[in-house]
């Protein structure tokens, strides 16, 4: 299922995409007793999702996606969003002549994850505008990346056992400064401005993907290709990256883990290629859908 969040007249509650993505189906008439915020349907684990199963039977109660506004699929997160650096191996290779390594400046391929957080006041809607006019030193780039919503809370968890603990997937867009990222060397602050990860547009949920490994992810700056990579080229995959966090601390319903991103940043280019007024970023991974923000 692809579930979602989105906003009306009514208020905002959550409901499910149909296969068209024409449509959604509003679970707070179709499930009155379900929550109608998405980490509090998370909490209900299978027990939840088997109630939206059961409430999908009928074709009342949808909404045309065109009369809503879309809302990230979590919009306010439990807690910062938890994020891995350098996890794809070219991406690695463009970032270390910048000194972005994030550990060690000699070493290109990093031989642990690099784990970092955006503020939760970064999180925008599929539709919510990317605003590169706040970041003050005009280095604003763009990251396409798979991330991992937590179900099952857990401590010390293993790697065979860890993608028991995996909800669903979603997009996310890392918005970076890249001069105030390097002005730092710590890329809290310029992972953190306002807005600058937009969600989206939908949960899927773990039974739809079989091999999270074949997800590609493609990335697209007012229509031209700039990152596109499978999944199965992540580093430190996703068994790895839960075991890792959770050696150190209790992953919660609704954790979100961004998995790291492809190469293909703007920084990249010779000369770089930043996000400026007016362009449009479109993150894709199917099937999931499309995360498309324009640039203000």
């Amino acid at each position: 299922m692809r579930l979602v969040s989105f906003r009306d007249q009514a208020g905002s509650r959550i409901g499910v995409l149909d296969g068209s993505r024409t449509e959604i189906a509003d679970l707070s008439i179709l499930a009155p007793d379900l929550p109608r915020e998405m980490t509090k349907l998370i909490r209900l684990g299978d027990q939840g999702l088997e109630q939206v199963r059961n409430a999908l039977g009928t074709r009342e109660h949808r909404i045309p996606v065109h009369q809503v506004e879309m809302l990230a699929p979590i919009p306010i997160p439990v807690r910062n969003i938890l994020c891995v650096g350098k996890n794809y191996r070219e991406h690695a290779q463009e970032l270390h002549p910048h000194g972005l390594s994030g550990a060690d400046n000699h070493e290109v391929i990093p031989a642990a994850p690099i784990f970092f957080t955006k503020a939760t006041t970064t999180v925008v809607g599929p539709a919510g505008k990317i605003p590169a006019s706040l970041d003050y030193t005009a280095s604003t780039d763009y990251e396409g990346e798979l991330a991992v919503i937590i179900g099952k809370e857990g401590r010390g968890i293993h790697y065979d056992d860890a993608m028991q603990h995996v909800y669903g997937y979603t997009i996310i867009n890392d918005v970076t400064s890249r001069k105030l990222q390097k002005h730092h060397q710590q890329w809290f602050l310029g992972k953190s401005i306002d807005g600058f990860c937009p969600m989206g547009p939908a949960l899927l949920t773990a039974d739809e993907v079989r091999d999270v490994g074949k997800l590609r992810i493609q990335t697209r700056v007012n229509g031209e290709v700039r990152q596109d990579a499978r999944v199965s080229s992540l580093i430190f995959d996703i068994p790895c990256l839960i075991e890792t966090l959770a050696r150190s601390m209790t992953l919660v319903s609704g954790d979100i883990i961004a998995t790291g991103t492809p190469a293909g940043v703007g920084m990249g280019y010779k000369p770089p290629r930043y996000l400026a007024t007016g362009d449009v970023v479109s993150i894709e991974v199917d099937p999931i859908g499309i995360l498309e923000n324009e640039v203000e």
